[in-house]
């Protein structure tokens, strides 16, 4: 027991399914940051085919819940909600009303046995709605990750939703300037809102020699070649189809640089028929893969791009966990100004920021490093030393200590 414990109820729709699992990764090194400070962490979250947590590990406690007859129901969170992140699935609106009832019912079973002194619930909706009702005289923080706002922006019931939840906080953080700004529009108070961007593990995630070459090995590609490495769900927001044109492009189209792709979703025929155009042998799919193969790919590469956009439906990325994993390995980055990446890169000095929606830009700047291995290396020890000083995510868990202590101030 520490000065200050919490006995903490998380409200999540999505958290890592399993070790190495790329879903809600952010998710894992705030509760285990908190734990590891002292906090008492109880974790929420829907039951998945794929979930495999046990009871309590790494000092957290997990509560899975159910919320329908067969397997195949269980549709609710972990990313899928939303088809392209652009519509609701059919599907998963069918299942919210059982899947509210039940998270409501194991958020507030589980809060009344531990005597929770916060209520934290991650994204407003469903998470923020389900805390505020769950939480029963405990104050409640909200923290805000991007396609909630997003879905409470464009969905009535949902925006209604947010509403309700945000005006009864006692705190919300957001992950980004961009995403603090239209939660106040949705009704969020001014002054109980903090903006708290993602931490990064900067010992899984660092300038590495030996496997830098052992995945170049592994992909058959010497150093002769640039390697130019992105990582993502197959979504729209992501914005990999301008990223592939801008391979096709002068003067990027004439260097011996290969894009290597991970990832995958309900884009990828899409986004491999684009490839197909410009030449498979400048474009590899490399499936999905684990954070750890993440750490090597980037240790490999010579340049990272994150070409996020904001879509067509409104939608856009609050801080993609790429960006600081590339900051980390001091992997020289190319990203647009979409979102929350401007609060972490600052152009010039720890990457290149370019408009959405430009392949010219993205073939530029590319181009540009790929010639310039002084740049490079300039951006990338910059990167590095920017996240290891300020975005640890020890000093992440500090920053939600102090947020909950202003919680506690508000009742």
């Amino acid at each position: 027991m520490v000065s200050g414990h919490e006995r903490v109820v998380m409200v999540t729709s999505s958290y890592p399914r399993f070790a190495g699992d790329t879903v809600g990764t952010f998710l894992e090194p705030i509760a285990k940051g908190l734990a590891a400070r002292g906090h008492d962490v109880h974790i929420v979250l829907p039951w998945h085919p794929r979930l495999a947590r046990g009871a309590r590990e790494n000092g957290l406690h997990f509560h899975p819940f159910r919320y329908a007859p067969t397997r195949a129901l269980h549709v609710f969170g972990y990313a899928g909600a939303l088809e392209a992140d652009e519509r609701l699935r059919p599907s998963a609106v069918a299942v919210t009303p059982m899947a509210l009832l039940s998270a409501w019912a194991s958020a507030a079973r589980v809060a009344r046995r531990i005597q929770a002194t916060i209520v934290h619930a991650h994204w407003v909706v469903p998470g923020g709605a389900i805390a505020a009702l769950a939480a029963r005289g405990v104050p409640h923080v909200i923290s805000l990750h991007g396609s909630d706002v997003y879905v409470a922006e464009r969905y009535g019931f949902a925006r209604r939703a947010a509403r309700f939840a945000l005006r009864r906080a006692a705190w919300v953080t957001s992950c980004s300037d961009d995403l603090r700004g239209r939660a106040l529009g949705l009704g969020a108070d001014p002054h109980r809102t903090t903006t708290i961007p993602y931490g990064v593990d900067a010992d899984r995630f660092h300038p590495d020699a030996t496997r830098r070459a052992a995945y170049r090995e592994r992909l058959g590609l010497g150093e002769a070649t640039a390697i130019v490495f992105t990582a993502g769900r197959f979504v729209r927001k992501k914005g990999f189809e301008y990223l592939i044109e801008a391979f096709g492009l002068a003067p990027l189209a004439s260097k011996r640089a290969t894009l290597v792709v991970a990832g995958g979703g309900d884009l990828e025929r899409d986004l491999r028929t684009r490839a197909d155009r410009i030449g498979s042998s400048r474009i590899r799919f490399i499936g999905l893969i684990a954070q750890d193969e993440i750490a090597g790919y980037l240790a490999a590469a010579d340049i990272a791009a994150v070409p996020s956009v904001r879509d067509e439906a409104g939608n856009v990325d609050g801080l993609p966990n790429v960006v600081m994993e590339a900051l980390a390995s001091a992997t020289p980055l190319v990203a647009t100004t979409a979102g929350g990446i401007p609060s972490v890169v600052e152009h010039g000095r720890t990457g290149m920021l370019v408009a959405e929606r430009s392949p010219a830009e993205l073939a530029s700047a590319i181009s540009r490093l790929i010639d310039d291995s002084g740049l490079r290396a300039r951006l990338g020890a910059a990167a590095r030393q920017q996240v290891v000083s300020r975005h640890a995510w020890v000093d992440v868990a500090r920053r939600f200590e102090e947020v909950y202590r202003s919680a506690h101030a508000c009742l």
